[in-house]
C-alpha cells in the first residue's frame, strides 16, 4: 500500500447540507425543512428550556440562599517546586516574574504559593498570599516575604 492508495472508510464521509442552493442540490423549495410550520422560518424552533407555555423548570423551581461564587476571589497557584525550577538564588519572585517563566498566566485575581515540592532556594516573595507551611519552608531556608 502506497500514500496515494489510502482512502477514507466508505461511509465515513458525508457531504455537508447545502441548504438555500437551489433544485439542484437536492434540498430545492423547502430545503430539507418540510412545509411551513415553527421550525421552517427562519431562526424557527423554541428557546431553549421553552416548554409549550407550561411554567418552565427554572422558574419552577424555588430560588432560596445566597451563593458566593460571583464575588469570590479566585487565586492562580503555584507551588515551591515550580518555582524551584524556574528561579535562580536571591531572585523576587512577584506576579510578573511568574507570568514571564509562564507558571501562570496572571489573568485571576492573585497569586498563591502553596508548599508542594522541595524547596532550597533563598528568595524574596511579593505575592499575594502564601500558605503557612509555604511560608515557614520560606523563612527557614532564610528568604523573604512582603
Amino acid at each position: 500500500m502506497k500514500i496515494h492508495d489510502l482512502k477514507p472508510a466508505p461511509g465515513s464521509k458525508k457531504n455537508k447540507k447545502r441548504v438555500g442552493r437551489g433544485s439542484g442540490s437536492g434540498l430545492g423549495t423547502t430545503a430539507g425543512k418540510g412545509h411551513k410550520g415553527q421550525k421552517a422560518r427562519s431562526g424557527g424552533g423554541v428557546k431553549p428550556g421553552f416548554e409549550g407555555g407550561q411554567m418552565p423548570l427554572a422558574r419552577r423551581i424555588p430560588k432560596r440562599g445566597f451563593n458566593n461564587k460571583k464575588f469570590a476571589a479566585v487565586y492562580e497557584i503555584v507551588n515551591l517546586g515550580n518555582i524551584e525550577q524556574k528561579f535562580n538564588n536571591g531572585e523576587t519572585v512577584s506576579l510578573e516574574t511568574l507570568v514571564e517563566r509562564n507558571l501562570i498566566k496572571g489573568n485571576k485575581g492573585g497569586v498563591k504559593v502553596l508548599a508542594e515540592g522541595e524547596f532550597t532556594k533563598k528568595l524574596t516573595f511579593v505575592v499575594d498570599k502564601i500558605s503557612e507551611s509555604a511560608a515557614a519552608k520560606i523563612k527557614e531556608l532564610g528568604g523573604e516575604i512582603k
